[in-house]
């Protein structure tokens, strides 16, 4: 009997898993505000240099003479805008000025002090800091540091769960995402915010991983699909928190106080949580394990044996070797497509996700729009991939998002203004079939890596998406290089033709739908051959079990 038969008798998703998973759930969801911090922490807005000698200087004009200083001392750049980063410098004795009352022939400085507009942020880090004009890339290697604390927090907490178990693994990732985001609201410098954001990130994936695999771990197979997908949609729930709080605190110590604050109720909620009883029969503690199902068959009203585990036996993974996924050249292939599919709708996911100061519009609303794609673009997986297949699926999303994105290029340089929503709309068109991208490359990976092999192929190629977490925030740098319209549409147009070529190489992956999942190497190499569909068509004839892969 295999250790998923037991749910059977004690209740799939009964009242017992419901209550866990909804405090997981919360869990799952908290982890959101996390991951989109540096939106709203990191808010670059509107600045320009400080007026020399006017400490009482402010962005926001308060009159005529403020006006006629300004005036005097910002030199205007190529759009017609105060410079954000020089100013005139300016002799009083000799200096002579235009009938504009600009200076003729005066040099330029750059400046050492700047006024920001407090439209938007009363205080964000960007601004303590000065994070601007020559220390402006400090902005985007935050953001690359903080993806690689995910990158390592993926591997450590994959690691500390297995060796001491779920819970108390939660309980070491809640800790310590608690502490390094309350450390990050007393951040006293640079240095120390980007190492505590480094913390962060590691923390923030040992929680997500942990809630996940916790869940997913007591819920009985026939509900496991419905129950992964079911969290998955509370994910953005998260981000409209963060949003909420970063709306009405506008400074960054405050936003970092209120996203600290559902860890805290996280930490409280734990005690009610139980191990996995997965883990525990795997690691030797039987007893522990059917004392928990006992208890929660009885939760669920049912009756269970208590010879539950006597005749379980647990599938044994054989940890696969990363040099076989480059063993054969179909593999090999197939293996480089499906990590660059990964980078790809990785990094289109997070560019625009976390970058909303490139677009158009309100700051606040492009944000809300950005998370509320998120849901219909969980949802087109649902309606598509067993009705069209993954492999169509996936071609047609990453298709279809990278030529919205690319097409900003026509509305930012021949409409500019004018057609400003549109740009923002394409733009928000190519995350909603990003995200689907997301769901579709696992589902993929995780069909199309042989059974041998799975474990290795599908940790290795989905670490790409992390690369693709550390690599946005450059491209969405470009925009500031190049300068003008050309700029502006410059980060969109890298993101779209990312993902044509990714759905370009899709085209030489085998279809999944249908097919028998490939359990050694040897099945993998043939899985696209006729007598290997062949074979399959026969087996899913002949069995009553459906495959069901879990997003």
């Amino acid at each position: 009997m295999k250790f998923d038969d037991i749910f059977k008798e004690i209740g799939e998703f009964g009242p017992y898993q419901r209550r866990n998973y909804v405090v997981l759930m919360f869990g799952w969801m908290i982890t959101g505000p996390i991951m989109v911090l540096s939106v709203f922490v990191m808010g670059n807005p509107g600045h320009r240099c400080q007026i020399p000698g006017l400490g009482n200087d402010t962005y926001a004009i308060q009159g005529p003479n403020h006006n006629s200083l300004v005036h005097k001392y910002i030199p205007l750049d190529v759009d017609g805008v105060y410079d954000k980063c020089n100013l005139f410098n300016i002799d009083q004795s000799a200096a002579s000025f235009d009938n504009d009352s600009r200076p003729i022939n005066a040099s330029k400085t750059k400046c050492s002090a700047w006024v920001y507009d407090k439209t938007l942020f009363y205080e964000t880090f960007v601004m303590k800091e000065n994070l601007v004009c020559d220390n402006k890339y400090k902005i985007s290697l935050s953001k690359t540091i903080f993806f690689a604390g995910v990158f390592s927090g993926s591997f450590c907490f994959g690691m500390i769960s297995d060796l001491i178990g779920r819970k108390k693994t939660l309980l070491i990732g809640v800790l310590f995402q608690l502490a390094s985001t309350l450390a990050l609201a007393w951040s006293q410098n640079y240095l120390m915010y980007v190492l505590l954001r480094f913390c962060t990130g590691a923390a923030v994936v040992g929680v997500f991983m942990t809630t996940y695999v916790l869940a997913m771990e007591w819920v009985g197979p026939s509900r496991r699909t419905y129950a992964g997908i079911i969290m998955a949609f509370f994910g953005p729930v998260g981000d409209l928190y963060a949003l909420l709080i970063s709306y009405f605190a506008r400074d960054w110590f405050w936003i970092l106080l209120g996203v600290s604050l559902p860890f805290a109720i996280l930490f409280l909620l734990y005690c009610f949580l139980p191990e996995s009883p997965r883990w525990l029969y795997g690691t030797g503690r039987k007893k522990e394990a059917g004392l928990l199902l006992e208890k929660a068959a009885k939760y669920n009203g049912k009756e269970a044996s208590s010879k539950l585990l006597d005749n379980v036996v647990l599938e044994k993974k054989e940890a696969g070797k990363i040099w076989l996924l480059f063993s054969d050249r179909r593999l090999g292939v197939r293996t480089v497509i499906i990590s660059f599919n990964w980078l790809v709708a990785s990094m289109v996911f997070f560019g625009l996700s976390l970058n909303t100061g490139i677009l158009y519009g309100d700051y606040y609303i492009n944000f809300l729009i950005v998370v509320l794609v998120e849901f219909p673009g969980h949802a087109l997986p649902l309606v598509m991939i067993d009705r069209l297949g993954r492999k169509r699926s996936h071609f047609i999303y990453m298709g279809v998002g990278g030529l919205a994105c690319l097409s900003t290029i026509f509305t930012v340089n021949y409409g500019g203004q004018d057609l400003q929503y549109l740009t923002t709309a394409l733009a928000m068109l190519g995350k909603l079939f990003a995200t689907a991208g997301l769901i579709t490359i696992y589902v993929l990976s995780a069909e199309l890596f042989p059974t041998a092999i799975r474990n290795v192929g599908m940790g290795s190629s989905s670490s790409w998406a992390r690369v693709g977490g550390m690599i946005f925030p450059f491209i969405a740098d470009t925009a500031d290089l190049v300068g003008g319209r050309s700029g502006t549409a410059l980060p969109l147009s890298i993101f779209g033709g990312a993902c044509l070529l990714a759905a370009l190489l899709t085209l030489f992956l085998p279809e999944t739908l249908h097919q028998m999942l490939p359990e050694t190497i040897e099945d993998g190499k043939n899985f696209a051959t006729k007598e290997y569909k062949e074979k399959s068509k026969k087996y899913l004839e002949g069995t009553k079990d459906i495959i069901v892969t879990q997003f």
